[in-house]
C-alpha cells in the first residue's frame, strides 16, 4: 500500500469561545458541528469512533500519532462510525498491520466523517481541559473563523439533548448464549435496552451464558416482561440523563416489580435519577482507558474506560433511602471523587441492581472489571 495520492485540503477548527486551529483535511471535506472532547487513550481509536456514545461529539486524541493500525472489520462497536468529527495531531501515513484492511483516513471519507490533522493536540486539550467541553466546528469550505463561529454559536449543545433514540436499533434482535463451563449454553435470559450499546457489551454476557435480547429505546415495560427475563440491562449512550424520562420510568417499573437490574454508562445516570438524584454536567468529562476507579464493596482498585460527560449527583457519606430500598455509591473516581458506580439493596442488604459509570466490557481497554458481569450473573442467580 502506498501513499495516499490525494492532497491535503486545508482545514479550520472553531470553538465555542473563538479559539482557532488551523491544519490540513482528515477523512471527509465539509463542515461538520458538535460538542468538543478529548480522549486520553494511546489505543482503540476504531472502537472510539464507532461508540454510539460519541454521537454528536468532535472528538480530538490526545495521543500524537492516530491511524497507525489502520482500520479492521473485527473490532467495531457498532455499525458505523459515529463521531461528528475528528480532530489528530500525527496520522499516519501508512498503515501497518496484518488485520488491517484499509486506512483510517479511507474509512472516515468513505463515511462522511470531517476531520482535522496537523493540530496541536496538546494545546487544545489544555484549552478544554481549562474551559471545559463546548460546541465546536471543522470545516474544510470556510476560511472565514469569524463566519464559522456564528455557525457554531448556533449549533444545538449536549445540555438537554435527549438523544438514545437516535442511535438505539430499529427492531428487537437476539444475541444467543455461549457454552461454558456450566454445561448448556443458555444459563439465563436478560433484556437489553439499547441507548447506545456497543457490540461488545452482550458478547461480554452471551459467554457467560446469557441469552440477550436488545430491544429498542423506546421499549415498554410491556415489551420488557414480554421477554419473561431474568434481569435488565441499560446500555451506555448519548446526550443528557436529565433529558430522558421513558426509560427511567420504565426503570422504576422494573425495580418495583423487583427484576435485578445492571446498567453501564448511561444506564449507571438513568439509575441514579430512576433512585431520586440528580445529574450534573462535568466540566469536560472522563474519556480514556486509564482511570483509576475503587470499588468500595471491595476495596479494590481498577484501571478502567470511561466516556461520559455526565455524572450522578449521590452522596459519598451516606446511604439512601428510596422507595425501592438503600441505595449507595458503590464506585468512585480516584482522580476526582466523581460517582462512578450504584448499588441497591434491600432491608436485609442483599443486593437488588447495580450499576457503573465506566466501561468493563473495555473494548480496547483494561479488563479489570470483567468481574462485574459475573456480580449480575450472581445477582440473578440470587446469590449477590
Amino acid at each position: 500500500m502506498g501513499l495516499p495520492s490525494h492532497a491535503p485540503t486545508p482545514a479550520i477548527l472553531v470553538l465555542e469561545d473563538g479559539r482557532v486551529f488551523r491544519g490540513d483535511s482528515y477523512g471527509a471535506t465539509g463542515e461538520t458541528f458538535g460538542e468538543a472532547v478529548f480522549n486520553t487513550g494511546m489505543t482503540g481509536y476504531q472502537e472510539t469512533l464507532t461508540d454510539p456514545s460519541y454521537h454528536r461529539q468532535i472528538v480530538t486524541m490526545t495521543a500524537p500519532h492516530i491511524g497507525n493500525t489502520g482500520v479492521n472489520d473485527e473490532d467495531p462497536e457498532s455499525s458505523r462510525i459515529w463521531v461528528a468529527g475528528y480532530v489528530v495531531r500525527d496520522p499516519a501515513r501508512v498503515p501497518s498491520s496484518w488485520r488491517s484492511r484499509r486506512s483510517l483516513d479511507d474509512e472516515l471519507r468513505a463515511q462522511g466523517v470531517v476531520g482535522i490533522s496537523g493540530v496541536d493536540t496538546r494545546a487544545l486539550t489544555r484549552h478544554l481541559r481549562e474551559r471545559g467541553a463546548m460546541r465546536a466546528g471543522i470545516s474544510t469550505v470556510e476560511t472565514d473563523a469569524e463566519a464559522l463561529l456564528a455557525r457554531v454559536r448556533a449549533s444545538g449543545a449536549m445540555a438537554g439533548a435527549e438523544l438514545s433514540g437516535e442511535v438505539s436499533t430499529d427492531a428487537a434482535y437476539v444475541v444467543p448464549a455461549r457454552p461454558g463451563p456450566w454445561g448448556e449454553a443458555k444459563r439465563f435470559t436478560v433484556v437489553a435496552l439499547d441507548l447506545g450499546i456497543k457490540t461488545m457489551t452482550p458478547a461480554r454476557m452471551a459467554e457467560r451464558g446469557i441469552e440477550v435480547h436488545v430491544l429498542p429505546a423506546t421499549a415498554s415495560i410491556e415489551d420488557v416482561l414480554a421477554v419473561e427475563p431474568d434481569g435488565l440491562f441499560f446500555s451506555n449512550g448519548p446526550g443528557d440523563p436529565a433529558a430522558t424520562t421513558g426509560q427511567v420510568a420504565l426503570l422504576q417499573d422494573a425495580l418495583g416489580r423487583g427484576l435485578p437490574y445492571f446498567g453501564i454508562c448511561f444506564g449507571n445516570q438513568l439509575f441514579g435519577r430512576a433512585l431520586g438524584f440528580g445529574t450534573y454536567k462535568l466540566v469536560y468529562g472522563h474519556r480514556g482507558i486509564n482511570q483509576p476507579v475503587m470499588d468500595r464493596t471491595t476495596g479494590k482498585v481498577e484501571v478502567t474506560a470511561h466516556n461520559h460527560g455526565f455524572a450522578v449527583d449521590a452522596p459519598l457519606d451516606r446511604d439512601t433511602e428510596t422507595p425501592y430500598g438503600v441505595a449507595s455509591v458503590s464506585h468512585v473516581c480516584l482522580n476526582d471523587d466523581v460517582v462512578e458506580g450504584l448499588e441497591l439493596r434491600d432491608a436485609a442488604g442483599a443486593l437488588r441492581a447495580f450499576s457503573v459509570q465506566y466501561h468493563p466490557e473495555a473494548a480496547a481497554g483494561p479488563h479489570d472489571a470483567a468481574y462485574l458481569f459475573d456480580r449480575f450473573c450472581d445477582l440473578m442467580e440470587g446469590r449477590a
